[in-house]
């Protein structure tokens, strides 16, 4: 279980189960990402204003 944050999945993370899950965690200077399906393996993390601009990124990428 990971204590330096609360984890939440992202509301975009499909039906079901939520087999294309993205989770992210508010950690007071940063926010972190990780993927819910193995959270062990990694962590994307940001300063928290560089977040913002991140996410608009993808929206422009996505198809």
């Amino acid at each position: 279980m990971d204590t330096l944050g609360n984890w939440r999945k992202s509301s975009y993370s499909g039906s079901g189960d939520g087999n294309a899950c993205v989770e992210i965690s508010d950690r007071r200077t940063h926010i972190a990402i990780r993927d819910s399906k193995d959270p062990a393996v990694g962590t994307l993390t940001f300063p928290a204003e560089a977040f913002s601009p991140f996410i608009e990124a993808l929206k422009i990428t996505q198809p």
